[in-house]
Order: structure tokens, then sequence, then C-alpha cells
């Protein structure tokens, strides 16, 4: 009875640590372009170039923290680095961003600003995520109920964030560093890891040198999973970037296309916080691999589905889709990573294959989909798009190894753990 209280207690502090970390991800991603626009009056380029700032730092970064991380393990100095420097956000978009654009110009702020938000979130984001889901190899909990949390900070980021900015359009900002103030606090006070069972995790402090983590280079199953992300993951977030002004189209006007997409992303975030909890559980029964293969054709299915869809109903049902695809990935890709790299560069292996492949794709496609909008119509690049998704997923079926279900954490998971 006591220990069942004890794992419990350990697995709460993880949770509340996704969900304060991406609090402020949603807050930054959502709102920081309105802010752009109405409060510092950047034009579409120089926020553009903010933005391209934000994932070419992120390529500097990605690289180091992940190789960081496999040597640091379960010690806290990185990402409680990453969540101090969150709390800046606040002071940062208050006192120095307007006053630096009117003495230094759009171009050396939009650096600093990339520089900024890169390391702590673009960059920071692989950090966090593989810290977890160690923790959760030691302690022996799903990751997926963990990254509930995550989901959950969406919809409240979502509610809070447009009434804050209407307010003050600074508060926002405010809320964030707060935010990230309570995840330095978890780190420190809240976040015990079982170290007895870090072996599961990987013990690498002394072992890990340059030739092992240049080995992965080697290995052909780095380089499929690389494409695969490169692929099937960056598409779909290269397919959701303009899709509501797509969705609009199939309204008599914007302001009744925008109320729909509201309650339609309200919806699909509902559906996958739900789908989170029996995730890890299916994950366990179908395997890893099968589940990113999963993810793949679910993708292509909803790129075309929304190509060819008649009517905005057929569009609804799916984007709903998008509720069941990012739980089979989250769960999958973390649990793949762990089953079939060695596990001391589980790091290494998901900053690289997985964020760093996503965000060169991310910036390859989004230009070459921008144009192709204009000059052939969504429809028809939704249809390209969704071709390389299936092309790139077939090539995955054939190409991903299995993992080692053991070393994955495929199993079942104690009673002892249960987050009941």
């Amino acid at each position: 009875m006591n220990n069942s209280k004890h794992a419990t207690k350990d697995f709460w502090g993880f949770p509340l640590t996704h969900f304060t970390y991406f609090f402020t991800w949603a807050i930054v991603y959502g709102y920081l372009t309105l802010w752009l626009e109405q409060e510092a009056h950047l034009s579409g380029t120089e926020s553009g170039f903010l933005f391209s700032m934000m994932a070419g730092m992120s390529l500097l970064f990605q690289p180091v923290f992940g190789i960081l991380s496999d040597k640091l393990l379960f010690k806290k100095n990185l990402v409680i680095t990453i969540s101090a420097g969150m709390m800046l956000i606040g002071p940062y978009f208050q006192w120095v961003f307007k006053p630096l654009l009117h003495s230094t110009g759009a171009g050396f702020v939009a650096v600093l600003t990339g520089v900024l938000l890169s390391f702590v979130l673009n960059g920071g984001v692989s950090v966090i995520e593989q810290y977890v889901q160690r923790a959760s190899l030691a302690n022996k909990f799903e990751y997926g109920h963990s990254r509930m949390g995550g989901s959950v900070a969406g919809v409240v980021a979502s509610l809070v964030a447009g009434r804050l900015f209407i307010w003050q359009p600074n508060a926002m900002f405010w809320a964030c560093s707060i935010s990230a103030l309570a995840l330095t606090c978890l780190f420190i006070f809240s976040d015990k890891v079982h170290l007895e069972n870090a072996s599961a995790a990987g013990d690498t402090s002394n072992s890990l040198d340059w030739k092992t983590v240049t080995s992965i280079f080697k290995l052909k199953n780095f380089w499929i999973l690389s494409i695969f992300y490169m692929g099937a993951s960056a598409i779909y977030d290269v397919f959701d970037q303009q899709f509501i002004v797509f969705f609009q189209t199939f309204f008599h006007s914007a302001a009744q296309g925008t109320l729909v997409y509201s309650y339609m992303t309200s919806a699909q975030t509902a559906i996958e916080v739900l789908l989170m909890i029996p995730m890890p559980w299916i994950i366990n029964k179908i395997g890893s691999r099968n589940g990113l293969i999963i993810y793949g054709f679910i993708t292509t299915l909803r790129i075309v589905g929304s190509a060819l869809s008649p009517t905005y109903g057929w569009l609804i049902f799916f984007r709903l889709l998008a509720g069941l695809e990012m739980p089979l990935l989250l769960v999958s890709i973390m649990k793949y990573i762990a089953g079939a790299f060695d596990i001391r560069l589980y790091a290494t292996v998901y900053a690289l294959a997985s964020n760093f492949a996503k965000q060169i794709s991310v910036f390859v496609f989004s230009s070459v989909a921008g144009n192709l909008y204009d000059k052939i119509g969504f429809q028809h690049t939704y249809l390209i798009l969704g071709a390389i998704v299936f092309v790139i997923t077939l090539i995955a079926a054939f190409g991903l190894q299995k993992e080692n279900r053991e070393q994955a954490g495929e199993g079942k998971v104690s009673e002892s753990t249960s987050i009941e």
C-alpha cells in the first residue's frame, strides 16, 4: 500500500512538468504572430524571418542538447537551465523587444528572439521530452500518460491566452514566465527519479564517448527513421499551416468558417487528450514500429481525404483524425527509439532523427507548399503532399527494423505505478 502511494506521488510531478512546459509552447506558437503584427507592427516578411531564425537556431541547439542529455542522463542541469531561460520570456517581450526594435531594426531583434525562443522551445523540447521519457522507464510509468499534461496545456492555453491578449497583450508572455517558474520548481522539488532503476534508461554518465555518439550515423535504421520523420511528421505540420485558409473556402464568410474551425480544433484536442489514456496500452499490444507506420498511413488518409472532401462535414471528419494521429506518434516514437537503438544514445537519436530532421523538412516544404498553393490550389497540393507521405510510409514499413519490445518498455505496467 505504501509503495503504491509512493509510486503515485512520484508520477504526478511529470504530467505537471509537461503541462507547464507546453503551456508556454502553446501560447508562443498560438499568439506570437498576432502580437508581432498588432503590437510590434512587424510586416509578414519580418515575422516570417523571425520564425525562420527560431527554426534555424534550433538546428544548432538540438545536436548539442541531444549529446548533453545523454551525458547528463538524470542530472537536472540542462532542464533547469532551459526552464530558467523560459522565465525570461515575460521580461524580454515587455522591456527588451520593442526598444531594441526601434534602436537596431527588425533584423537584429529577429536573430536575438530566435536565439531565446529556439533555446527554450524548438531546441529545448527534445531535452524535456527525453528527460520525462527516461524517468518513465526508471519509475515504471507510461510516458503517454504523462504527456497528457501537454495536451491539456494546449486547451488551457487557448482559453487563457486570448483573453490575456485582449486585456493586456504582454500579459500572455508573463503567464509564460509564471508557468516557467512553476516548471523550474517542479524540476527542483518534485520530479523524483528512482535512480536504483537508472539502468533501464541507460546509465551513460561515464561510458558515453564521441565514437559511440557518431556510431548512430552508420546505422541504416537511423536514416530510415529520419526520412520517415522528415516526410510524415514534417508534412503533417506543413499541411496544417494554412489549413484554416482552405477550410474557410467551404463557408459563405470567413468569420463563420473561423468559428466552426475553433469548435473543430477544440474537439480534436479533446479526442487527443482522451486517446492519450489508452494509447500506451494499444502501442504495447501492436508495437511502436507498427504504431509509427499506422500513423503514416492515417496522415496520408487525412491529407488525401481533405483534398477530395466535397463538403465541410467531410473535411471536419478528416481533421478530427488528427486527434488520433498525435497520440499515435508521441507514444510510438518514444517507445521505438528506446527499443530500436542503444538506450545510451536515446536523446541524441531523438534530437537528430526527430526534431533536427523535422526542422529541416518543415523549412523546405513550407516554402514549396506555399508556392504550390498559389499556383495549383490547395486540393492538388494536398494530393502531392499525401502521395509523398504514402511513399515514405511504405519505405518505413519495409525498412524500419523491429524494436526490442522489452527494452522499449512495451510491457505491462505494474499496479504499483498505476496513475489511478
